[in-house]
């Protein structure tokens, strides 16, 4: 099942998450985010796509885009999921806000070359 939907559909998924994220927190302040739970559960459900889609990469795009933190992104995912009682915020915030864009300029190159 791991490849079932090939690199392209996983890459896709990835980006459809990051830009359901963006317009979910577009013009929204860190207070609002971290008062409205429901913005915050639909970030992180959001970045467990991400980690998900990530998790089932070829080995093709892993040894191709060395750079790209995988590992960090889905132990991201693995923390969403398992250690969802000790989840910060302000972490969750720090990760749209300072990672997510990088992360997200490296797939749309790699969208560009598969």
């Amino acid at each position: 099942m791991r490849g079932s939907l090939g690199d392209s559909a996983r890459i896709n998924h990835i980006l459809d998450a990051i830009f359901e994220i963006e317009n979910y927190i577009f013009g929204i302040s860190f207070e609002d985010f971290s008062t409205n739970s429901m913005m915050v559960y639909a970030c992180i459900k959001q970045l467990e796509i991400v980690g998900e889609a990530a998790n089932h990469r070829s080995e093709s795009i892993t040894s191709k885009y060395q750079n790209v933190e995988w590992k960090q992104i889905i132990g991201l995912r693995n923390v969403l999921v398992h250690e969802y009682f000790g989840v910060d915020v302000n972490v969750v915030w720090d990760v749209i806000h300072y990672d997510l864009p990088q992360f997200k300029s490296s797939v749309l190159i790699i969208q560009g070359e598969i």
